[in-house]
């Protein structure tokens, strides 16, 4: 099918998702999925869970680049006064190319994940150009385990954050692609990076993104309030050296992976990190539009 990119507050598009086992075609409603950001709140068939517990990192794990899983080099990922900090203070000055990633403990197929995050300081020395206030959240990524020790990126599907120069547009949440395709606008998309149709965000203002993730079918990236981004089908790139490392199969769709946050030079902070689980929904295309419902119109603080 065609996903347009649509940019409005209420959506009112249908979408049709081929799914294995019992669910075959789902058709859903979402109407405006960002009135949500944080304090975990039951719902009728569930709640947030708060990834980030605002306190420590026990439920996570990092793996930097030319470092082994679980070495948190230069106390890269932190937490101080409440909220997840990236920061390269004990760097020595440089980074040497150690792009880092920290992972939930869980993995996940069908979720929506919110996070408020900004961009703090300057970048470290050596950086690269295009890394300048750029972070990102990783979705449907493979393990830290499996990744080589130099791998730079994870294999996965990055929703890019990116912050503004103060002068120059630059959207946000857009889309990268590291090891991985999408079909957008009905075709095969294989470009590394695509923009989304996001505002500008300048200086070190909060800012809340989402993403939602109904396994291999539909992905949305929201930026508050507004859908910026729709694509579908994320496959393994048979190109992709690392895909072949891993002895991935290329062209294969990816129905769940892990989900991580990025360091890739420039301190950003996180204060915001949480999920709500949509896979007991998957079963039933009444109950997914229901609760899709319910979280849009949900007043969250």
């Amino acid at each position: 099918m065609t996903d347009p990119i649509v940019k409005s507050r209420f959506l009112s598009q249908p979408y049709h998702a081929a799914y294995t086992g019992a669910l075959k075609i789902v058709t859903f409603t979402v109407l405006s999925l960002l009135a949500l950001t944080t304090s975990a709140q039951k719902e009728k068939n569930g709640k947030w869970i708060q990834l980030f517990n605002g306190k420590d990192l026990n439920d996570w794990t990092v793996k930097i680049q030319d470092h082994p899983v679980g070495d948190n080099w230069g106390n890269t990922f932190r937490v101080e006064n409440g909220v997840l900090k990236v920061s390269y203070d004990q760097y020595g000055g440089q980074f040497k190319s150690q792009f880092g990633h920290i992972f939930y403990k869980k993995q996940y197929s069908a979720y929506l994940l919110v996070v408020e995050y900004r961009f703090t300081g300057e970048q470290i020395k050596d950086g690269p150009g295009w890394a300048i206030r750029n972070s990102g959240m990783m979705l449907h990524g493979q393990t830290p385990e499996s990744m080589a020790l130099d791998q730079d990126f994870p294999i996965s599907m990055e929703a890019q954050l990116l912050g503004g120069n103060g002068k120059d547009e630059r959207t946000t949440n857009n889309l990268c692609t590291p090891g991985t395709n999408v079909i957008m606008n009905g075709n095969l998309f294989t470009p590394h990076c695509v923009n989304s149709t996001s505002k500008t965000y300048h200086g070190d203002q909060w800012v809340r993104a989402a993403v939602l993730v109904i396994k291999d079918s539909i992905i949305k990236h929201i930026v508050e309030g507004d859908t910026v981004l729709v694509y579908s089908k994320p496959q393994y790139d048979p190109n992709d050296k690392w895909v072949k490392k891993a002895n991935l199969k290329g062209g294969e769709t990816i129905k769940q992976g892990t989900i991580s946050l990025q360091s890739e030079s420039h301190p950003v902070e996180f204060r915001k990190v949480e999920l709500f689980d949509l896979a007991p929904y998957l079963s039933s295309p009444a109950k997914l539009q229901a609760i899709l419902q319910q979280l849009s119109k949900q007043k969250r603080s």
